[in-house]
């Protein structure tokens, strides 16, 4: 597999050949489900496994990210989705709601080496992994990718600059796993602190957007950056090949770009909520799972050669939660912190990505703002959201009247 240019024979296969292979493996997979998810019992109780085509799979509710919280609380932990005894899952991670996310057992569980094939990553590779290994899943899905496919992986997580300076300059990856903004941070400290960073050859980016911008500083330091799309519930999505248009759909799972709220499959290059069904999980069997994330089908094949569905890439959400450096942020969270401090009337939290890195400030209308008072909230929002935030103090009144708790006000060059 090292010197190949795929992954395997799947990226490749005849159209119509991945059509009718992938329904037989969904035949299978919703009636495992059935058989082994009480949710999925119900929901699919009149769903006949055996006659199954897209048509037809478009007429299963979709089961919203969004609603897990409720569900899980309803039927701990995992709202009787899972299809595997907890006492036999691998681990359990917590996502900002909260929600509960199981992992499997089976190795590359998450299917992240495709994407790190794609990016040009190979067996022999060392790789400095700095997505959190610490209660959520995002270390480990890539940690899992990257061991499958022969790499060594160096469990570094987020932050500790100073520390990740000394081991790059002392093991010298050639790889990057993690944000992009993490990777530039520690690129301009090694920069500033005189140490040498021209190991790093390869990347493979998540959990934020990339602008052509920072893509391009990357490239004029001798680094090949590509791109993963994956979630907490149902790891790799999509994924960046060579030809750097769109990201082409993993071979696990079937993709729906369906319109917000509803049940129903939009034309292709319409903008529409992201619908996954996982073909592989046997933990963890989501069918017609929305992510709330918006993207849009991108026509035609890759000229990688790859003939999966490609889609457009990540366009925003579909309700307000936001993702901000790899974590979801919902408005529930938003209010939680508001009710926590009597002083707070309204409270408004604007992302912004001034220099290409993402930042939150909580708005906060208060009679009289305090600094020990902004510390106490900064403290709040940095439990509860798992994330650290500016906290700005403005008049009674003056925040919008628009509904929004979440205003995200990125904008991508």
């Amino acid at each position: 597999m090292s010197d190949q240019q795929y992954y395997d024979p799947l990226e490749t296969r005849d159209t119509t050949t991945r059509e009718s292979e992938q329904l037989v493996q969904l035949a299978s997979q919703l009636a495992y489900a059935k058989d082994n998810a009480s949710y999925f019992s119900d929901l699919l109780q009149d769903v006949d496994a055996t006659k199954l085509d897209r048509e037809a799979l478009a007429q299963i509710p979709v089961t919203r990210k969004s609603d897990l919280v409720a569900q899980q609380k309803d039927k701990p932990p995992f709202g009787g989705l899972n299809a595997t005894a907890t006492g036999v899952m691998g681990r359990y991670f917590q996502s900002p709601g909260p929600i509960y996310d199981p992992e499997g057992r089976e190795a590359d569980y998450w299917r992240t080496s495709r994407a790190f094939h794609a990016a040009g990553f190979r067996a022999g590779d060392v790789v400095l992994n700095t997505l959190s290994y610490h209660m959520t899943p995002g270390g480990f899905i890539l940690d899992g990718g990257a061991h499958a496919l022969g790499c060594s992986v160096i469990p570094a997580g987020p932050g500790n600059t100073e520390q990740q300076l000394e081991l790059i300059r002392d093991l010298k990856p050639n790889g990057y796993c993690g944000t992009p903004s993490f990777l530039r941070i520690l690129l301009e400290k090694a920069d500033a602190a005189g140490i040498d960073t021209s190991c790093f050859k390869k990347a493979l980016v998540t959990g934020e957007a990339l602008p052509p911008s920072v893509r391009d500083w990357f490239v004029e330091r001798g680094i090949n950056v590509g791109q993963v799309y994956a979630t907490a519930d149902l790891g790799s999505i999509a994924y960046e090949s060579s030809a750097k248009e769109g990201l082409i759909v993993d071979e696990g799972v079937l993709v729906e770009i369906v319109r917000p709220g509803t049940n129903d499959p939009v034309p292709d290059g319409e903008v529409g909520e992201v619908v996954v069904t996982n073909l592989t999980s046997k933990a963890y069997p989501l069918i017609r799972f929305g992510t709330g994330d918006l993207s849009a089908v991108l026509e035609g094949a890759s000229p990688c050669g790859r003939n999966n569905m490609r889609i457009k890439g990540w366009m925003g959400r579909a309700d307000q939660t936001t993702k901000i450096k790899g974590m979801f942020v919902h408005p529930g969270q938003v209010n939680q912190i508001v009710k926590q401090f009597d002083e707070i009337k309204k409270g408004r939290l604007v992302v912004s990505n001034d220099d290409n890195r993402d930042a939150m400030t909580l708005q906060c209308e208060v009679d009289q703002g305090s600094d020990d008072l902004a510390q106490a909230i900064g403290e709040t929002v940095q439990t509860i959201c798992k994330l650290r935030g500016m906290i700005e103090f403005v008049a009674p009144g003056s925040l919008i009247n628009d509904g929004k708790v979440i205003d995200d006000i990125r904008t991508y060059e």
